[in-house]
């Protein structure tokens, strides 16, 4: 049974938390991404909660958790910061961190910080920053994808967004990805709701103004990020990829290169899933994380 908590963090925020699984199993921390809620788990976490404590935040920004209306309230080390402190105030000694799309871009950086509580790492569709960043400025195709985020970024997207409309923009963000009926009537009319709240589609967009990723426009020439140029840090916990290969805004060859990154690699593909898998392909998400969490 799924109990919901306001738990109020160091950060200064006070984040709504679902909480499944018994007290006392291993917890697990999963963090959703754009432009969802602690319910892009609704199929992942039904089949995991008997053997683990499941923590599930919506995070800054989000559905029913503090909406901070400053961009820099979204810095990746505030939001890396989240969780730690997350974890600290619900007395949680160790876990495992799980992250899809924006959640599991902060995942990454999150198990670099080498922290003792973080045990192990699984990232479904959601790339290391360093084979994004180097993408983007080498592969045509990635950054054609990518584009939206520089519209993301625009001033007043958040406006455009809401004079289009909830539901319009509800198609537009997921008709491209997945069949529409996926998702139920009454899971579309939560999004509805979440994005419909006081502040509009601000605070989550800021996720994407506050990153100091490099997208530059189709077919220009832009110099190399200096962090591409010196050694990058390898992940040391042992890390899960799932990736739902049909996925049309992060590409597969996100998955290049993960080796010399990530000392201890396990990648699972999943050849008819989306971007969103963890509630295309729930089944097959749920299996792959149960299988390394145990």
């Amino acid at each position: 049974m799924t109990e919901f908590r306001r738990v109020g963090l160091s950060t200064g925020v006070t984040l709504n938390v679902a909480l499944s699984g018994p007290e006392d199993a291993s917890a697990v921390i999963l963090l959703h991404g754009f432009p969802e809620s602690h319910r892009t788990w609704r199929e992942v976490a039904p089949r995991l909660e008997d053997r683990f404590r499941l923590v599930m935040p919506d995070q800054r920004g989000f559905a029913g958790s503090d909406r901070p209306p400053d961009v820099g309230a979204y810095q990746t080390d505030t939001l890396i910061d989240d969780i730690f402190a997350l974890a600290e105030t619900l007395g949680i000694e160790s876990f495992a961190l799980v992250g899809h799309d924006w959640g599991g871009a902060i995942s990454w950086p999150a198990a670099l910080r080498n922290d003792p509580r973080l045990k192990k790492l699984a990232i479904v569709n959601a790339p290391h920053p360093l084979v994004f960043q180097k993408s983007l400025i080498e592969n045509e195709d990635q950054r054609a994808a990518s584009q939206y985020i520089n519209w993301f970024r625009t001033p007043g997207a958040e406006k455009a967004i809401e004079a289009m409309g909830f539901d319009a923009f509800f198609q537009r963000t997921f008709a491209g990805h997945t069949d529409l009926t996926k998702i139920p009537e009454s899971e579309k009319q939560k999004y509805l709701a979440d994005w419909s709240q006081p502040g509009g589609m601000l605070p989550m967009l800021n996720w994407y103004r506050a990153t100091n990723l490099v997208v530059p426009p189709p077919g220009l020439t832009v110099p190399v990020p200096e962090f591409l140029l010196r050694p990058f840090p390898k992940i040391q916990v042992p890390t899960l990829v799932v990736w739902g290969m049909k996925d049309p805004a992060l590409l597969s060859l996100q998955l290049e290169g993960l080796d010399d990154l990530v000392d201890d690699l396990r990648i699972v593909k999943l050849p008819d899933a989306g971007h969103f898998a963890p509630w295309e392909a729930g089944e097959q998400v749920a299996d792959a994380l149960r299988d390394f969490l145990a």
